[in-house]
């Protein structure tokens, strides 16, 4: 079964910038769903951004213009480029995608911005 490995995470300043990889060990290509969630401490799990096969992305309203979601099916990666980082932004991030109806998560890694 195809995992995801996430990196990029790590530590920044406020308005700062990271992008987040996400490589998978096999082709996610035909894939369903792709997409980066994050949890920060006593939180549940929210849904940051997606992108579907067909290309259609949703973004979550409060990283707007600061976050963007791409995914490269030759390397079998998926991205998360998060730009003007807040200190709310601080989060364990994790990588999902959805093939034949699998649904498959990453370990995560963590992200934390200080003010």
């Amino acid at each position: 079964q195809v995992q995801l490995v996430e990196s990029g995470g790590g530590f920044v300043q406020a308005g700062g910038s990271l992008r987040l990889s996400c490589a998978a060990s096999g082709s996610i290509s035909n894939f369903d769903n792709a997409g980066w969630y994050r949890q920060a401490p006593g939180q549940q799990r929210e849904l940051v951004a997606s992108i579907s096969g067909g290309g259609i992305t949703y973004i979550k309203e409060s990283v707007k213009g600061r976050f963007t979601i791409s995914i490269n099916t030759a390397t079998d990666t998926v991205y998360l480029q998060m730009n003007s980082l807040k200190p709310e932004d601080t989060a364990v991030y994790y990588c999902n995608v959805v093939k034949d109806y699998n649904s498959i998560w990453g370990r995560g890694t963590q992200v934390t911005v200080s003010s």
